[in-house]
């Protein structure tokens, strides 16, 4: 009997700029964004589109992406991650202004999905191929008698590439490590791989 695969894991967020001229997709200052706590995605979709005959459905046509949203939680978002998905201008005297110099940018996401099956542990490299981060919300609570581990959500509008495909999300081959799965991610997302 064949087994199911079952998630056990996220990591490895990536994010990089995307750009498109044309049907070709290139993506520039790719980097971390954090490390990765959890994800969710929910795609939207056309309704499913049937035809009746014989007083039944007699054929059906599925609904279509329409959009969608990617929400991921990380543990704090790294300062150079910020500023390009935010689209923020050059710090002044250790400022960052959010306002109306700020530029938000479409970019690519990825991150590895941990996965088991029959016992066995993969790693599945994830790519959103184009999307766009709402503003950042900020949230703090002071530190009682423990430490209250505190997380960063981030939300973003997903959208279909401009490939001919027109994709809107991309999943790797399984690897049997989280690091070659890391390397495909690097590789789609056209950040330069350093092997020691």
């Amino acid at each position: 009997m064949a087994n199911g695969q079952v998630t056990t894991g996220f990591s490895k967020p990536y994010v990089a700029k995307y750009t498109a001229s044309g049907t070709s997709v290139t993506y520039t200052d790719a980097m971390i964004l954090a490390r990765g706590v959890e994800v969710s995605i929910e795609p939207e979709t056309s309704e499913d589109n049937n035809f009746y005959a014989d007083n039944q459905v007699a054929e059906s046509a599925a609904g279509i992406f329409t959009g969608g949203t990617v929400t991921l939680t990380v543990d704090g978002l790294l300062a150079t991650a910020e500023k390009l998905i935010m689209g923020l201008p050059t710090a002044v005297d250790g400022w960052t202004s959010y306002g109306d110099a700020q530029t938000i940018p479409d970019v690519g996401v990825g991150f590895i999905q941990r996965v088991m099956s029959g016992g066995t542990t993969s790693y599945v490299p994830i790519v959103l191929p184009r999307v766009i981060f709402s503003q950042i919300q900020t949230s703090a609570a002071t530190q009682e008698d423990e430490i209250d581990w505190q997380t960063q959500e981030l939300t973003a509008t997903i959208k279909r590439d401009d490939t001919t495909d027109r994709a809107w999300k991309y999943v790797g081959t399984a690897q049997s490590t989280e690091a070659l799965a890391e390397a495909a991610l690097q590789a789609m997302l056209d950040l330069t791989v350093v092997t020691t």
